[in-house]
């Protein structure tokens, strides 16, 4: 099967290797955008230390850039912003680096915005299903997505009701003017809803794709879970603070953290 063209996508993964499940997550996960897809990938690793394990693993076509950070937060909304600064391509793919999503709904994905019909889109529906290790293990051994759709009833649902986190496509003019990613969002949690409410409020065009997404599990460490209560507070706070915005006052909130 031929690959299909998205030469005006970028596949922007920020990440953190904390673990050996995560590094054969993330390679799994480029291989199968790269098996299927003729793309663009940029790969963002922060750490304390570079190994050059990751680099050395990745295709020689995946652009690689690694961050000395000392911090035990992953700040993974600077590192998108940064991720999305660095590419120029029309659009972005903003991907998590432990999922796998059928290759029907990028393609619907991919459509409505290059048709215009569509500013963001998640490119799965109310479906955010975590593997089991048993199935993330028989998926890696196999690079067969059929058995995931088989097994999809024995998949622990994340995030429910409504999940918009994991992946989405944007406009990428259109994702930088919306105001791209809330750095007051440190660590993990709440930025995937913040986001796609700001989007709302501004009156940009969101729609999601009729499906599911696949989460590999992994081991939950401080940067797959909220790491702190006073953190999550902020979170909410900051999350109110915008949903109560008129889109004039959001548009001159977003003004000000673009500026600095």
């Amino acid at each position: 099967m031929a690959k299909i063209n998205l030469h005006d996508f970028t596949f922007l993964i920020p990440l953190r290797i904390d673990s050996v499940n995560r590094l054969e997550n993330t390679l799994v996960t480029i291989e199968y955008i790269l098996s299927n897809f003729e793309t663009q990938i940029s790969v963002l690793e922060a750490s304390k230390g570079n190994t050059g394990l990751l680099n050395r693993l990745l295709p020689k076509k995946v652009n690689y850039v690694f961050i000395e950070d000392m911090d035990t937060i992953f700040h993974r909304t600077r590192y998108i912003n940064q991720l999305v600064k660095s590419v120029d391509t029309d659009y972005i793919i903003v991907w998590d680096t432990d999922i796998i999503i059928p290759v029907e709904q990028i393609i619907k994905s991919v459509d409505l915005l290059r048709k215009k019909e569509a500013d963001f889109v998640t490119p799965y529906k109310d479906k955010f299903l975590d593997t089991s290790e048993i199935l993330r293990e028989l998926f890696i051994l196999s690079r067969d997505i059929g058995v995931l759709e088989m097994h999809q009833g024995k998949m622990k649902a994340l995030y429910n009701p409504n999940p918009v986190g994991g992946a989405f496509l944007a406009h990428r003019q259109t994702y930088i003017e919306a105001g791209m990613e809330n750095e007051k969002f440190y660590g993990w949690g709440r930025e995937d809803g913040d986001r796609v409410n700001r989007w709302k409020i501004l009156g940009h065009r969101h729609q999601h794709i009729e499906g599911v997404l696949y989460h590999l599990t992994h081991e939950r460490g401080v940067n797959s879970t909220f790491h702190s209560p006073n953190q999550d507070s902020r979170k909410i706070v900051e999350i109110h603070r915008a949903t109560a915005m008129s889109k004039e006052e959001l548009e001159m909130h977003v003004k000000n953290w673009r500026n600095k």
